[in-house]
């Protein structure tokens, strides 16, 4: 049950009432006519814009069609009461029967209550994390593996069919380079004197056992083959090794991809066929979307690929791209960028509907020309949607960290997660918006206290299960299962703080909605800190009121009628933290 929903169309039912008509005796576009929570609650339940958006359709003034469809309004058996304010804001206040079908329906369908259609089976493609394979993963990666994966897990929640997906750039010099480390590794593991690494390889000793395998596999004979045999070898045994240690890395935080795209598969020819980057590039030459021809020089850095000769280059520029890109260098070789073309095109073709990208805040000058190949590839049919993540800043107490790690010169995701758990990384990756810089402090991420959103929220669902367990102890012969808790009286639920409650938890389906129509997981996490800190509130209460406790010995249907509310909220906020990736614990010590 979706309040919002179900009242918005209430007052589109009203409006139709009313038979309002246009200049040229058309109806009224009710696209717009929205019902949300007022900003100041003091104004009432809900508040409707619609005498603003239909007005000037109707040829009316805001005020007198507000005034008109308040009449109408207060006829409504759940409404007690209607106001007009400012310029034409209609404010409702519900009787206490429309709240109580709210938790009546929370608790009938259980983690299933915000569940949405809105997808409605569309496929989505989220790419997340697409480290480069060439060590552990860094708290950089941290954020957008978060993001990432609280996003499909709220898409999913919202009738979308979501394919999790990681890009292995496993072509190009970085891989090069990895080969070059490895092989040093290899040549130590065989007792080799090494020396210091060499300025350009990585120096970390998370290559130590790649080097120690080649060594058993290879004995020294990769050290008499020819370059060429050789890398190629190392380089396949050292990304296999990195993705092993990414997926570990990744496990930590329970991130798991569903497939794991190779970089090198776009340049792969099987037998004499076409690389999919040839397709590529073929495909688009046959739409017009690719020419010969130079490209000015860019203002500001030089990039590495960019020469003043003639190249392939892609109409990125009709498309909403500042510039048109190079696709294939003067002397024939791909771009980086061509490959990016291809593996969206790869993407197209497997039927995604939309493709989101969640990326660093270093890759935002990559936004436009991805969704420029998404519009030119699709010709509009499937969207690109990208979503930056900006820095995660380290602190203990306010102090910069500095820690003691095996991987160079970089602080890992898993050094991390050791230190204070899967849980409050996770909710504190989504506790401010992806594009915003993000502090986070060692210290108070593990502080039991309402300073830490993580530990707040994860004691409201554990008190809400202890009450339920309580009630269990105090009165042994009461059924306290979901199905006798869905018969309660909930007209026996009529204190403010019990109804403030509810129309908190009212809000979770439209909190879902629109953080999936946004990709905005934090919205989540936001609100699940507001229901727990509601019903901490209301727990408070009950130690100063007696009578407002959830378990009361000397009356039963109240106590059954409390007893689903705490059920309720603990449901929602199971359902959330769910979302986040995040445990709902039954119990803290």
């Amino acid at each position: 049950m979706n309040i919002f929903a179900e009242f918005s169309e209430r007052v589109k039912a009203v409006v139709s009432t009313l038979a309002l008509k246009g200049p040229e005796g058309t109806s009224p576009d009710l696209s717009r006519v929205t019902v949300e929570s007022p900003r100041d609650p003091a104004h009432g339940d809900l508040a409707t814009n619609a005498a603003m958006v239909l007005a000037k359709q109707v040829g009316m003034k805001p005020r007198d069609l507000a005034d008109k469809l308040a009449e109408a309004l207060r006829e409504d058996a759940d409404i007690t009461e209607v106001s007009v304010a400012g310029p034409g804001f209609i404010n409702m206040r519900l009787a206490p029967s429309a709240w109580q079908r709210v938790l009546a329906s929370v608790v009938a369908s259980g983690l299933d209550f915000g569940r949405s259609s809105r997808g409605d089976g569309k496929k989505v493609n989220v790419e997340y994390v697409s480290a480069n394979p060439t060590g552990p993963m860094h708290v950089g990666h941290t954020r957008g593996a978060v993001v990432g994966d609280a996003l499909a897990n709220l898409l999913a929640y919202s009738g979308y069919v979501v394919v999790r997906e990681y890009y292995i750039n496993d072509a190009g010099s970085q891989i090069d380079t990895l080969a070059e480390s490895a092989f040093l590794r290899y040549r130590e593991a065989l007792g080799e004197d090494i020396g210091e690494i060499p300025a350009g390889l990585y120096p970390g000793d998370y290559l130590k056992p790649v080097g120690e395998k080649l060594a058993e596999l290879h004995k020294d004979a990769l050290k008499a083959m020819p370059k060429v045999e050789r890398m190629e070898i190392v380089k396949a045994d050292a990304v296999s090794a990195m993705m092993d240690l990414i997926r570990q890395d990744l496990l930590q935080l329970n991130v798991k991809h569903d497939v794991f795209f190779s970089e090198k598969t776009l340049h792969a020819h099987e037998g004499n066929a076409p690389s999919k980057i040839d397709e590529m590039l073929e495909a688009l030459r046959g739409d017009g979307l690719i020419y010969e021809g130079t490209l000015p020089p860019p203002k500001g850095q030089m990039p590495e690929d960019w020469e003043d000769r003639e190249q392939t280059l892609f109409r990125a520029s009709d498309f909403g791209d500042d510039t048109d890109r190079a696709l294939k260098k003067s002397d024939g070789s791909y771009t980086y960028f061509a490959a990016d073309v291809a593996y969206f095109r790869d993407k197209y073709l497997r039927g995604f509907d939309e493709m989101i990208y969640i990326l660093g805040a270093d890759h935002g000058g990559y936004v436009k020309r991805l969704q420029a190949v998404g519009k030119a590839i699709s010709g509009g049919k499937s969207e690109v949607i990208v979503r930056l993540c900006q820095l995660v800043k380290l602190f203990r107490a306010g102090e910069p960290v500095k820690m003691s790690k095996r991987s160079g010169d970089f602080v890992t995701l898993r050094d991390v997660v050791e230190e204070v758990g899967r849980d409050p990384v996770r909710f504190m990756m989504l506790y401010r918006k992806n594009d915003a810089p993000l502090d986070f402090d060692f210290q108070k991420v593990t502080e039991q206290s309402k300073d830490n959103p993580v530990f707040y929220v994860q004691y409201g669902h554990a008190r809400c299960c202890s009450v339920l367990r309580q009630a269990g102890e105090e009165l042994p012969n009461l059924d306290a299962s979901d199905s006798e808790l869905a018969k309660a009286d909930f007209s026996l639920l009529d204190d403010s703080g019990e109804l403030d409650l509810i129309a908190k938890m009212a809000e979770w389906p439209k909190i879902v909605d629109a953080s999936a129509e946004t990709h905005e997981p934090h919205r989540v996490a936001f609100y699940l800190y507001d229901l727990a800190s509601s019903l901490h509130g209301h727990w408070n209460r009950g130690k100063e009121l007696p009578q407002l406790r959830f378990i009361n010995a000397d009356n039963t249907k109240l106590t059954v009628a409390r007893l689903a509310l705490v059920r309720a909220v603990s449901l929602v906020l199971a359902s959330g933290l769910a979302i986040l990736g995040v445990d709902a614990p039954e119990e803290m010590r």
